[in-house]
């Protein structure tokens, strides 16, 4: 069950009659929407209006082979899959560049995951208040319980360019999810144990459309899923592997969160980070879906406040790390009943 497609603002508000032929031209507002554009195996796709998401807590959906959420410290590991990135180099700050990167991705997304948890942010506050180990269909947590683990110092583990292999033009999830297997190996996480906590960007070059991302019939920018999922169906002997489809989200433009929250070239990768720590605070929250948290209409946390706006209490603003600052989206709290972008860290 891949319950974690990041649709395209055009494809979230279909059900307010937004064409498809207009999808690439769309702003964000307009075109972003969640996560809930099914592929096949997978239940149906479902539309919702913006206004009618936070109207339903989330609830937990009773693990999935014993996960339910990230209980220890995040360990993201970010893998550049393909030659086509070109060649390998390294910034000032320690980041990997590739030069086929000419958007500057790679950079951006390391310098989030490293930042996570970090400047004593509260972004990442949020998600702390989800558990496992309670009862199916819970809406709360009790003192005691097993949470989301607060990221202190930082997520980002690992970084890799995998060019023995140019991408597939048009990766199926069965190849993303393949590759995010071998990046396990690659980085030695061998156990099921060294991957509880573990979740692997698998980032496509651009150009290529992974599982149909800036198709016709692929309105979405990001989802993530785990290789169990009968959707991806790649045997793992190192235990479950959670990992994000993370495309080339630049070659949307607006439709994935370019100038979302910052304008000019300020706000050029706002869409990097909007999408894809979206995409993190689903894995912590529902690491194998959906045995994690989901409202009764199958969104996670992140879905139910995708492009809500920017500002106020749960619009996507720019959060401080000490690595930088970044355009982030709010995501859901249980326990106020609406979006937000800042919260009191819950251990």
């Amino acid at each position: 069950m891949r319950t974690s497609t990041f649709r395209t603002m055009g494809t979230a508000l279909a059900a307010l009659a937004v064409a498809a032929a207009s999808l690439a031209a769309a702003t964000p507002a307009q075109a972003a929407g969640n996560e809930l554009n099914h592929r096949p195996h997978s239940y149906p796709a479902k539309d919702h209006s913006l206004a009618a998401r936070p109207t339903k807590a989330l609830r937990y959906g009773g693990g999935v082979d014993g996960i339910g959420v990230t209980t220890g410290h995040e360990k993201v590991y970010v893998i550049f899959y393909g030659s086509q990135w070109g060649t390998a180099g390294t910034d000032a700050n320690g980041y990997m560049t590739l030069t086929g990167d000419a958007k500057g991705m790679g950079p951006r997304l390391q310098a989030m995951a490293k930042g996570l948890g970090t400047n004593n942010e509260l972004w990442s506050g949020v998600m702390t208040q989800y558990c496992e180990g309670v009862a199916t269909g819970a809406t709360s947590c009790p003192a005691g319980s097993a949470r989301v683990a607060y990221p202190t110092g930082g997520a980002l583990s690992g970084v890799w360019f995998d060019n023995s292999v140019a991408s597939p033009s048009a990766a199926t999830a069965r190849q993303l999810g393949d590759e995010a297997v071998r990046a396990a190996a690659h980085f030695g996480n061998t156990t099921a144990a060294s991957n509880r906590n573990a979740q692997y960007f698998i980032v496509s070059p651009t150009g290529t459309h992974p599982d149909g991302f800036n198709t016709p019939n692929g309105g979405f920018c990001a989802w993530h899923d785990y290789n169990g999922d009968p959707y991806v169906g790649s045997p793992s002997p190192y235990g479950d592997i959670a990992f994000t489809n993370a495309p080339y989200v630049t070659d949307m433009g607006s439709s994935c969160g370019a100038n979302y929250v910052n304008s000019g070239t300020a706000g050029a990768l706002d869409g990097v980070t909007i999408v894809m720590g979206h995409e993190y605070s689903e894995v912590i929250t529902d690491q194998n879906p959906a045995g994690g948290w989901t409202d009764s209409t199958g969104y996670e946390n992140a879905d139910k406040c995708a492009w809500n706006g920017t500002g106020g209490t749960g619009g996507a603003v720019n959060v401080a790390f000490s690595t930088g600052s970044f355009a982030m989206q709010g995501t859901w709290s249980n326990d106020s009943n609406n979006c937000r972008n800042t919260h009191p860290i819950v251990t």
